[in-house]
């Protein structure tokens, strides 16, 4: 692969243009009024993957959602590498926010991407990351240097919670048949501190309504005599945490994994200066469970956060009322042994005893996962360790994420194999937010990384 580096630089101005004509497309899975955009979506995606090289490229149909699967099999006796992304965006609200259109894609320099970075919805979550894989795979059988077999399985519902990828995996378990799974929805430390992601938390996501009076009210008419939803939504969510940040729901921490102070250590060692961080984020303390650092309360502690929250009269001016209604959307990020459903009824039975009287409750799960840990003396992340050294130039520092990629613990337990997570992302990025943006650096460099993983996995694994 000693012409990886030119071939990239030789086709970079097309590679970026191809990754912004497919962000032009909004593919929000969660508003149903977007879903021609989705299944257009797949349909770019299943094009690009013949244009890349795959022998057969289908759009299978599930209950939700199509699924993009593509292959080539240069011969059956090799290893197969299984590469899964997603096709499906976040929705971009709110769109004020945004400096420049979400779905008009533009290239801006910025302190962290002076080389440019591309701005729009989907840049890195996923269809950068995902599109790098693509772009490998061009590399390789362009120049006939795929060395093993891959496979591609492309969805439309991640940020829907993959509602579909199970259905789909249980009923083609022969045709995902692989060796290793290759993710990049991920990211590392930074530009010159090269990492792999070993660990996702799990997830609970839940909605919770809370109801009073039968209607709304006149604020002065029955203002201290009723419950007012709002005000009480708002207490029994604060009663949630205790002084020290610490979630206050019976049995929480029961299967909480405590790591050793060894551990911690080692964590404790990639680089991190907290004054960035903060300046980052325009604050000027950080905040958390007390005991933890913040590279801990986002990677290996679990945590409970309010998604958004709403009732009663929001539009210009003012209306004296009290709402009959309010709401929230709850998510709990859960490390490993905490099962996300067993947490859910956790939360629903401690919100419902906490409601006073004169209201009601309900809890309506939504979606949630459990969370993965990826051993660091496998065969595929030594290759993933390889890959990025030989393209860096250093070795890689194993790091825990604080999101969740629910389908990655689903994906060992049906298809009984390991997932390497090579993100190229920065924190910086803004994925789910407004302005989210990839670097140019960052995609290139992936593509560039990428079939270095094919090689050594390959060599270490030809049967």
């Amino acid at each position: 692969m000693k012409n990886l580096d030119k071939y990239v630089e030789e086709n970079k101005d097309r590679f970026i243009e191809e990754l912004i004509e497919l962000l032009k497309i909004p593919s929000v899975s969660a508003d149903p009024s977007y879903k021609k955009d989705v299944l257009k979506t797949a349909e770019a995606v299943k094009n690009a993957l013949k244009e890349a090289g795959c022998d057969s490229v289908e759009i299978c149909e599930t209950p939700g959602y199509p699924i993009v699967f593509g292959e080539k099999i240069i011969d059956k006796e090799l290893p197969t590498v299984l590469v899964y992304g997603h096709y499906d965006v976040q929705p971009a609200d709110p769109v004020e926010l945004w400096d420049s259109p979400p779905f008009e894609p533009v290239i801006k320099n910025t302190k962290v991407h002076p080389e440019g970075a591309i701005f729009a919805r989907g840049a890195c979550d996923d269809k950068g990351q995902m599109y790098m894989h693509v772009k490998a795979l061009e590399y390789m059988t362009k120049t006939g240097s795929l060395p093993c077999n891959v496979k591609f399985m492309i969805e439309g519902e991640e940020e829907v919670g993959s509602e579909s990828l199970g259905w789909f995996i249980e009923r083609n378990k022969e045709k995902l048949a692989n060796d290793v799974i290759l993710i990049s929805d991920t990211g590392m430390i930074a530009k010159d501190t090269p990492s792999i992601t070993t660990g996702l938390r799990g997830l609970s996501y839940v909605e919770v309504e809370l109801t009073g009076p039968n209607r709304d009210l006149h604020s002065g008419l029955y203002g201290g005599a009723v419950a007012n939803p709002i005000n009480v939504l708002t207490k029994m969510i604060a009663s949630l945490t205790d002084e020290n940040n610490h979630i206050t729901i019976p049995g929480f921490y029961d299967k909480v994994e405590e790591l050793s102070t060894e551990e911690r250590e080692k964590m404790a060692e990639a680089p991190f200066s907290l004054e960035k961080y903060k300046e980052a984020l325009d604050i000027e303390a950080v905040y958390g469970e007390k005991g933890y650092s913040t590279n801990e309360r986002n990677s290996i502690r679990p945590t409970l956060d309010v998604n958004g929250i709403w009732g009663g009269y929001t539009g210009e001016g003012a209306k004296t009322v009290i709402a009959s209604k309010a709401f929230a959307k709850i998510s709990m990020r859960l490390v490993p042994n905490q099962d996300w459903q067993e947490i859910t009824e956790l939360f629903k039975k401690q919100f419902e005893s906490i409601a006073p009287k004169g209201t009601k409750v309900k809890v309506k799960p939504h979606h949630g996962g459990q969370a993965y840990v990826t051993p660091i003396d496998t065969v595929e992340y030594q290759a993933a360790s390889n890959a990025y050294k030989e393209s860096f130039g250093k070795e890689p520092i194993p790091q825990r994420s604080g999101g969740s990629i629910p389908i990655v613990s689903l994906f060992e337990k049906q298809l009984k194999s390991k997932t390497i997570l090579m993100g190229f992302g920065l924190d910086s990025d803004a994925i789910h937010s407004p302005n989210e943006h990839f670097g140019i650096w960052n995609y290139l460099k992936g593509i560039k990384t990428i079939p270095l993983f094919y090689k050594h996995f390959t060599e270490m694994t030809k049967k």
